[in-house]
């Protein structure tokens, strides 16, 4: 008891949320405690401290870990609130972090209020930039392209995740618990015997008739593709244990979103599952040491975790718990027709959300040369620099005559984080004072010189051509 300090001994508010959701009255924790009632109330306004006695106490009457009763539970809502006042609408106030770490302590559920409110901000921020968005894109959206509107299931999830950040705390925690004692991928089958009599059978794809991963209940069995490769086994092995085990966690974080369909909380369901399975293999805490020591190297990475390069690509863009925040990441998942796939952003790169994007970002050209990894500086025309990694990556096939999709994969950062990469190191590849100009989409992109462009952009008058022909597709004025 003598490590408690003194922060922790007023406990006002932990002690008034223990007692109700235990479901007491003051009266009825006085009488369980052997206090008076006015006494219970006089901690429970910070007007009197916990004593080490009263905490021994409280632990043996209603079975509760003393570090969870004693310790600061405010470090995480801390954390969360440190990192959301950086935001630049705050930057005029001066709030101390004492005074944020004092709010998270003694007053969580003031904290917790304010959290959810940003987050339901963000989410509305990011649901009204779509909504604008068709008035700036008419012509591609009546050309039947997909429209990300407020009732796209695939947009409101997107949102739930940028709005999040793609972090979710408690999936990474309850992953951690379970990866340890499992003994990482190769313990997942052991797992699945020991804990849920599963026993895990490989069979052809002819007889797992379209599917690479089946629970059968009945048999007890969990039944998986025989031509998975490594990489893909152990994740789809991890992803069931995650629906095993990590159902509250899974539910908990589905519950915050407020999803407006059932399509959409089918979504979100699967991405959280495949963010758990992730984090199975790819334990936060190991992850991001191992991240950092070998500067982002995501070949290296893979080969580390036995997972596949866009699996290292997309655990990256997760390493944004608060207050232990590493390089955040965007990324995205192209086809060789341009359809996105995949979309995380982590590092305020600005996605066009429809329409198609630049053809001079190197996502675009990969299919060339497949997996050969390819950086490139990006510029955008209000002048903020990106870091972008792109690489081929390829799905299905495993035998002959199966079909097999090839995609591209581009996970990048801004400019000032790409000094932390192993991409930049003894200037390697392209030099960052001559960045690639890029536009965020050629409805919206207003740079007059550029010969990749596919449409004119929104406000400007098209020039005549009847005494000259532009070298570019389109000439505009230039006001």
């Amino acid at each position: 008891m003598a490590t408690t300090n003194a922060r922790s001994v007023f406990m006002g508010p932990r002690l008034r949320r223990l007692r109700r959701d235990l479901g007491l009255t003051q009266a009825d924790m006085a009488a369980d405690l052997e206090i008076s009632a006015p006494y219970v109330a006089l901690l429970e306004r910070n007007q009197r401290p916990v004593t080490a006695d009263m905490l021994l106490r409280l632990a043996r009457t209603y079975n509760i870990d003393l570090a969870d009763l004693a310790g600061d539970g405010g470090v995480d809502h801390a954390a969360r609130m440190h990192s959301i006042l950086k935001e630049p609408m705050f930057s005029d106030i001066d709030i101390p972090a004492l005074e944020i770490s004092d709010l998270a302590v003694s007053y969580p559920g003031m904290t917790e209020a304010f959290l959810r409110l940003y987050t339901a901000y963000r989410e509305e921020q990011l649901a009204l930039a779509e909504r604008s968005a068709p008035a700036l894109t008419g012509a591609a959206s009546s050309a039947g392209q997909e429209s990300f509107d407020a009732n796209d299931p695939v947009a409101e999830v997107r949102r739930y995740l940028a709005a999040r950040r793609n972090n979710f705390a408690s999936l990474d925690d309850a992953a951690e618990r379970i990866a340890e004692p499992a003994g990482g991928p190769n313990g997942f089958i052991e797992r699945l015997r020991a804990r849920h009599n599963l026993q895990v059978r490989y069979l052809p794809p002819s007889v797992m008739l379209g599917s690479v991963r089946r629970l059968d209940l009945h048999r007890k069995q969990l039944l998986l593709e025989d031509s998975l490769d490594t990489a893909s086994l152990h994740f789809e092995l991890a992803k069931q244990l995650a629906y095993l085990e990590m159902e509250a966690e899974i539910g908990a974080a589905l519950e915050a979103g407020k999803f407006t369909s059932q399509s959409a909380v089918l979504l979100a369901r699967r991405a959280l599952a495949a963010y758990a399975a992730a984090a199975l293999i790819m334990p936060y805490s190991v992850f991001a040491k191992a991240a950092e020591a070998r500067r982002y190297d995501l070949e290296a990475l893979a080969r580390q975790f036995g997972a596949s390069f866009e699996q290292i690509a997309h655990r990256a863009t997760t390493l944004q718990r608060p207050g232990l925040e590493k390089v955040p990441f965007f990324l995205i998942r192209v086809d060789p027709a341009g359809n996105i796939s995949k979309l995380l952003d982590g590092a305020g790169f600005p996605f066009a959300k429809h329409g198609g994007a630049c053809p001079l970002w190197s996502v675009h050209g990969i299919f060339k040369t497949p997996r050969e990894i390819v950086t490139q500086w990006l510029e955008l025309p209000d002048g903020k620099r990106f870091f972008s990694i792109a690489r081929t990556v390829t799905a299905g096939g495993g035998s002959f005559g199966a079909i097999r999709v090839e995609r591209a994969i581009a996970i990048g950062c801004a400019a000032e984080h790409a000094g932390q990469l192993i991409y930049t190191r003894d200037g390697q590849g392209p030099r960052a004072d001559e960045p690639t100009p890029i536009g965020v989409a050629c409805r919206v992109c207003h740079r007059p010189k550029c010969a990749a462009r596919s449409a004119p952009p929104i406000g400007r008058d098209i020039l005549p051509d009847d005494f000259r022909t532009s070298s570019v597709p389109f000439g505009f004025s230039a006001d």
